[in-house]
């Protein structure tokens, strides 16, 4: 089993990490259009950077299409004769968002079997959620062992496409959401006298914990929420500020506004 890499930028490289993880070097195809950027991960990963991306293509069992939306055509362009004239089987992996299965087929030129997956930058540390769509013709042993290579990457959950714009606009776009809020976090900690690296440290990882709590705990946000406001104390008038400032609002209006971007990539 071969996974192949087209784009080996901040996402591409970390779920290539996260494939290393549970496959030898030599199953790892490495592109990128910075062949020097290709080839030092290739050497950390003890990876292979095939000729040009149509050799990629022509070998690979899993091909991920890890480029910007705008490109993606003329990758597809590019590679489609070497996808054309493949005999085994094979699965395409797109993680462009706002681009659907169906534009995907269309810009390679054939039905061919896709998933689509939308990662997140923790998948580098094998923290990501990872949503996905089994497309047309990716069969149930195909999807089973993409889930196993890639395990490495964090927690993987099915949506329909129909949603898949949804869920990324929470799991792609949160990540820099929650820094601002652990920036704001530690900001708050210097106002109030704490040195900047621990200040950071005591934000990330109350957030890193809390997150947990909520995941293992199955408790709803709200009522561990009101687990920490006791009546008449410091934290109530804390959340009494956010709510002021309208802090769920303004997260509602971000999520709402990364996902109506979604739809106007293509």
């Amino acid at each position: 089993m071969t996974f192949g890499f087209i784009g080996t930028g901040n996402m591409g490289g970390a779920l290539a990490r996260a494939a290393r993880r549970r496959l030898e070097g030599n199953q790892i195809l490495l592109m990128n259009r910075t062949a020097e950027k290709a080839q030092a991960l290739a050497d950390e990963l003890n990876a292979r950077t095939p000729v040009n991306n149509a050799v990629l293509a022509a070998v690979a069992d899993y091909i991920f299409l890890g480029v910007k939306p705008q490109m993606m055509g003329d990758l597809l362009a590019e590679i489609g004769p070497a996808l054309n004239a493949r005999k085994g089987g094979f699965v395409l992996v797109t993680m462009a968002a706002g681009l659907t299965i169906a534009d995907i087929q269309d810009m390679a030129g054939g039905n061919y079997p896709v998933l689509r997956i939308m990662p997140n930058t923790p998948c580098s540390i094998g923290e990501g959620m990872v949503l996905y769509t089994r497309g047309p013709g990716v069969t149930e042993d195909e999807e089973r062992m993409f889930l196993e290579a890639m395990a490495g990457a964090g927690r993987f959950a099915p949506v329909p496409e129909r949603l898949m714009d949804a869920g990324s606009a929470v799991t792609g776009c949160g990540p820099a959401f929650v820094d601002l809020f652990v920036e704001a976090l530690a900001d708050g900690g210097v106002a109030c006298g704490l040195p900047r690296a621990a200040a950071v440290e005591f934000a990330a990882q109350m957030v890193l914990g809390s997150a947990r709590l909520i995941l293992e705990s199955g408790k709803h946000p709200g009522e561990l929420k009101d687990a920490v406001c006791s009546p008449g104390g410091t934290t109530i008038q804390g959340v009494r500020k956010l709510e002021e400032a309208g802090f769920r609002g303004a997260v509602m209006d971000a999520v709402i506004a990364a996902w109506e971007k979604n739809g106007n990539l293509k």
